[in-house]
């Protein structure tokens, strides 16, 4: 589960930048109503959703990036070699271009709580720490910091007892990879851990699942799956899957005599395929392929809520950019209330859907405001912050009026757009 992210100097991030899933002391009746909303840990509440808001390109989309950065650099920076360039863009004004990039993560994985962190430039990683607290205590597992020498034992310093043979890793860890990356990639089992949890228990975006898993997770959950498609005006009436063997096809080019290549087909093997098939009202006799018949909006949904559910059933986290594109709000307060109706699943999003903006259903701390600076620097801020905010007053018409500062100013009339097209 996660505690908390922290980013900075990252596209429009130029400051540190803070996504906190740990909920305020809320004590209202509004708040007790909403006690699906959040779930304790230990000592810990924790909140389950919480929704970005804000206007283009106020840096929304960066927050996110920031995370799927974090994310992909502890999975497969042990394989960068000399000379990688990351992929990434600081904050290009101000002179923050030359200043290093931070990455913090605190979170929990197998009821153990974690700290790591690093900072980069785009050439070279410059520090990384990872720490835990066993007993509510603060402990050191390693750090790493390359301005201290040449030498791994001055650039590393590692608590007792967590690696085996740590300076053996750290002479294989090169400028440009994550220590934790190349320890887990050397079979060390704490490091493991620790890419495990980036890899199966914090997803970014849209993963598709495969396998029986998929299978059981869909007959286990076919009414739920059946009743979102019908709240998206969808006439579907019935959703069979069926695992079938299918030919696969490698493509062989063939020269005619005139010198110009010709694909063809080669069967190379057959294997076992995951295929979902749909009925309609009209006639229950006739069935669709789900991938290869329906509409990209009905894939999506059905895609949507088996992640969901992998999601909610395992208590992962998952954060995506704007999930509920194209989607009616009902259908996006669904999916809000499944994960709010999970254990200790979470969810973090962004949004343009200000009807998401409702006080009797998410919490002041759940509701995020990004927006952008006179300087270009994305601020990201919460309702709970506005402490003349009161419950009894109408969040979406205060954000349309533009009491968070988070909402566009777009001076549009039909006189100003013909002198702009010189009507």
């Amino acid at each position: 589960m996660l505690l908390e992210m922290r980013f900075s100097n990252f596209f429009s991030i130029k400051d540190e930048v803070c996504i906190d899933f740990k909920a305020g002391n809320i004590n209202t009746a509004g708040a007790k109503e909403l006690s699906d909303n959040i779930f304790s840990f230990n000592d810990e509440t924790l909140i389950k959703v919480q929704g970005l808001f804000g206007p283009n390109a106020s840096g929304k989309s960066s927050i996110l990036k920031a995370a799927m950065f974090c994310r992909l650099l502890v999975l497969d920076s042990f394989q960068n070699n000399e000379g990688t360039i990351f992929n990434f863009m600081p904050f290009k004004f101000d002179g923050y271009f030359e200043k290093p990039s931070t990455f913090y993560i605190d979170f929990i994985t197998d009821g153990i709580e974690y700290e790591y962190s690093f900072s980069i430039t785009r050439n070279a990683i410059l520090t990384e720490e990872l720490y835990y607290h066993p007993n509510k205590r603060k402990v050191k597992i390693f750090t790493r910091d390359e301005s201290k020498g040449p030498s791994k034992t001055d650039v590393y310093s590692f608590g007792e007892g967590q690696f085996v043979k740590p300076l053996d890793v750290a002479q294989s860890t090169g400028k440009n990879t994550l220590f934790i990356s190349r320890a887990s990639q050397m079979d060390r089992e704490l490091a493991k851990k620790i890419y495990n949890y980036f890899r199966t228990e914090l997803l970014i975006g849209l993963p598709q699942l495969s396998g029986k898993y998929a299978v059981e997770l869909f007959k286990q959950n076919k009414d739920l799956i059946l009743q979102a498609l019908k709240m998206a005006d969808s006439d579907i009436t019935d959703i069979n899957v069926k695992i079938e063997r299918t030919p696969l096809f490698s493509v062989t080019p063939q020269v005619t005599r005139n010198g110009i290549p010709v694909p063809s087909n080669t069967v190379t093997q057959v294997a076992d395929v995951i295929n979902f098939y749909t009925t309609h009202k009209r006639n229950p006799d006739i069935s669709f392929h789900l991938e290869g018949e329906e509409s990209a909006g009905t894939i999506q949904i059905f895609n949507l809520l088996l992640i969901l559910l992998d999601v909610c059933k395992n208590g992962k986290t998952l954060i995506l950019d704007e999930f509920d594109a194209s989607l009616h709000t009902e259908l996006a307060q669904f999916i809000l209330d499944m994960v709010n109706a999970s254990k200790s699943a979470q969810f973090l999003f962004t949004s343009h859907n200000t009807n998401l903006l409702d006080i009797k259903k998410m919490r002041r701390d759940q509701i995020l405001f990004t927006n952008k600076k006179e300087d270009g620097s994305t601020e990201v801020y919460s309702l709970f912050d506005f402490k003349d905010f009161r419950e009894n007053m109408d969040a979406e018409k205060c954000y349309l009026q533009g009491r968070f500062d988070a909402v566009p100013y777009i001076n549009s009339s039909i006189s100003i757009i013909k002198n702009l097209l010189g009507e």
